[in-house]
């Protein structure tokens, strides 16, 4: 038998102060009961609770204003399937035979309809509550509206349609390759190209779509690539059907804040201007042949290559005599110039050059003609005259033409619009003078914010540490002159008088530290990291003789290239957070080891099962000063990990983390490796994954 309360068990207690404590302890149970209520009514997400038979018996007035009832509507008389599609009852059903058995189940995305008619969507899960006896009694039900999240996703799935729809049209062969060349958009084109869709090709790696003969063609160029080079080349490829296709590829690098994410694939079909060269070379061999057996050929020669002159889009070519006159206007000279045969024979070409070129080259027709003459053949550049007065940018030939007495029979001139060109580079040119400027701002603006640092970092240095001391001295004589003072309180005071002025001392010199970390010069040198760490180790250990910590260290650490002090501090910041934040484990397991990173370099990891954080909460977690922890649960001042990003980035590398609260935490960061050969710099897993 349990023993009972002293004021039960006693007989002698007065009744009348039994039933006040009891009055008293009601009324304190009541208003907890009622605040627990207000709490769980305005909760940001809804709440039922429902029977075995789906009864509702419970509901909060989130969930009530979402649906648009009453309380007095839904408690005791309506069933959860009034609130949702009639189409899922089974699955409610099997949910709640799941939820009976086990306690709980996995949340469920349904359509939660309203008072109105009208439907929203709802993230919803469920835990069983049981009596004493282990009894079924209802369900907690947590509801969650995620109409807008389902809008969201509906948009972002509309625009990928759209974006598809729009990929889809153009002739070109487009893909997207992540840096692990995973495969992240293909347009229709592309995906039939390797006889999938392009569905199917989202998630697929390089190397099973690629054929393995080809592979040794292309890494290569894809290396190159994610190294930030842009390829551009010429290749003949067997499609899915067996077809034998030339394609003009360009491999884009697709760069986001400053670094290679992965890169765009361009296929143009060229196979038909392939064999339109093909033919023409073969054209011109065979009219070499003929010219030289039968001179009866010649007139169907001309002819040819009239035609194929004629046909030529981005150039046109015409002929001129020995003073410069037109006497040969071809289709092409009329598509590019505007004017017609019967216009400009006759004249001399000088009408199709203008007159205001500002020095850009020789343009005097009559010197162009000379030169040509005097050396056989002359380039020149300047604007070029169409027949309704404007211009283009131009590239023209001029070409003795002789036979084989060396008499001048006339001359060719062939003329290449540049005009996009020539938009391009002034357009580069522009950037450029931008470009200096700006970098000339940029400079004058780092000069002004180091000398701003170095003034701040001096007035820290002494004008703060200065009074800092005499507080510190001053508590000290105190602490002496009080001797053992018998007010507690005084001495609480002035203990956390001492505490504050050394951490506030502490905090000066982390934040002096980080200062000089963004102005000092980085010894780059080979750094072996095995007994550097073994190094940090020994110390910690020292440090906490009585502690439990299961060291878990790759004996195979690599040689990276770095300041050896420098990454010292690094590990010896992350390893401490590891000892101190696994404080409360009896068992502690630190773990440090490494990894390839697929883009080059290498990512290492420490790894600990401590405490951990919400990493969605740590939005300023690499800031100085800035804690995941209370201070009276771990010490510390929040500088070692805003000292630790800005050494790995003085690196070249990065550093992030991955954790959760209860589960141990694990910091990644990246050094680049000494072993890295400088001709290749494809990095080598990706090479391996590669190569059949």
């Amino acid at each position: 038998m349990s023993e009972q309360p002293e004021h039960i068990a006693n007989p002698n207690i007065d009744p009348d102060l039994l039933e006040r404590l009891v009055a008293e302890r009601t009324r304190e149970l009541q208003a907890t009961l009622a605040e627990a209520r207000q709490l769980i009514d305005h909760a940001p997400c809804g709440y039922v609770s429902i029977s075995k038979d789906l009864n509702i018996v419970n509901v909060n007035q989130t969930l009530l204003d979402w649906v648009g009832y009453e309380c007095d509507e839904v408690v005791g008389k309506a069933r959860l399937f009034d609130l949702i599609d009639p189409m899922r009852r089974a699955t409610i059903e099997m949910r709640l035979q799941t939820l009976q058995d086990t306690g709980r189940t996995d949340p469920i995305e349904i359509e939660i309809r309203r008072k109105d008619g009208s439907h929203f969507h709802a993230l919803i899960s469920s835990t069983a509550v049981r009596n004493e006896n282990g009894d079924f009694l209802h369900s907690n039900t947590t509801v969650i509206d995620i109409s807008e999240r389902k809008a969201a996703e509906q948009r972002l799935a509309s625009h990928d349609r759209f974006l598809q729809t729009i990929t889809d049209r153009i002739p070109v062969q487009l893909g997207y390759y992540d840096k692990e060349l995973i495969c992240r958009f293909a347009n229709t084109a592309h995906a039939s190209h390797y006889g999938k869709l392009a569905s199917d090709m989202v998630g697929m790696h390089l190397s099973q779509l690629v054929s393995t003969s080809v592979l040794p063609e292309i890494l290569p160029h894809v290396a190159d690539a994610l190294n930030g080079v842009s390829q551009s080349f010429e290749a003949e490829r067997v499609t899915a059907n067996g077809n034998r296709h030339f394609y003009d590829i360009h491999y884009i690098p697709d760069f986001q804040h400053g670094a290679v994410e992965g890169l765009f694939i361009e296929l143009y079909d060229i196979t038909d201007r392939k064999k339109t060269e093909e033919f023409v070379l073969e054209a011109n061999r065979d009219l070499e042949e003929r010219v030289n057996e039968r001179s009866a050929e010649l007139f169907r020669s001309e002819q040819r290559y009239r035609l194929m002159v004629d046909a030529i889009q981005d150039y046109c070519v015409y002929f001129i005599d020995e003073n410069g006159l037109v006497n040969e206007w071809s289709d092409s000279a009329q598509r590019m110039h505007g004017h017609g045969r019967d216009q400009i024979l006759g004249k001399s070409f000088r009408h199709l050059m203008a007159t205001d070129n500002a020095g850009e080259d020789e343009v005097d027709a009559d010197q162009v003609l000379r030169l040509a003459k005097a050396h056989g053949q002359w380039e020149s550049r300047g604007w070029r005259l169409r027949d309704d007065g404007s211009r283009f940018w131009a590239h023209s030939i001029v070409t003795a033409l002789r036979n084989e007495n060396d008499e001048l029979q006339g001359l060719s001139v062939i003329t290449r619009d540049m005009t996009a060109a020539k938009s391009l580079e002034d357009v580069m040119n522009d950037l450029n003078k931008e470009l200096e400027k700006r970098v000339a701002e940029r400079t004058q603006q780092l000069v002004a914010a180091n000398k701003d640092l170095d003034v701040f970092s001096h007035m820290v240095s002494h004008d703060l540490r200065a009074p800092l001391r005499h507080i510190s001295s001053f508590v000290s004589l105190l602490q002496e002159e009080l001797g053992e003072h018998p007010d507690a309180a005084v001495q609480q005071y002035l203990g956390s008088i001492v505490k504050s002025s050394k951490r506030m001392s502490l905090m000066i010199e982390g934040l002096l530290e980080y200062a000089r970390l963004g102005r000092v010069a980085i010894e780059s040198q080979p750094v072996p990291l095995s007994p550097l760490v073994d190094g940090v180790v020994s110390h910690l250990k020292q440090e906490n003789p009585t502690r439990l910590i299961d060291w878990v260290i790759d004996p195979d650490l690599p040689v990276v290239r770095g300041d050896a002090m420098l990454l010292a501090e690094v590990f010896g910041n992350l390893l401490n957070n590891s000892v101190k934040f696994t404080r409360t484990r009896p068992q502690a397991v630190i773990k440090v080891g490494w990894q390839v990173n697929p883009v080059g370099g290498r990512t290492f990891y420490i790894h600990d099962n401590g405490v951990g954080f919400d990493l969605e909460k740590a939005h300023n977690l690499f800031v100085m000063f800035q804690r995941q922890h209370h201070s009276m649960d771990f010490e510390g001042n929040g500088t070692g990990l805003a000292l630790s990003q800005r050494i790995i980035e003085r690196h070249g590398g990065r550093i992030w983390a991955e954790t959760a609260p209860g589960q141990g935490c694990t910091f990644y960061f990246t050094l680049p490796f000494e072993g890295l050969e400088p001709d290749l710099e494809f990095p080598r897993s990706t090479m391996a994954e590669l190569t059949p």
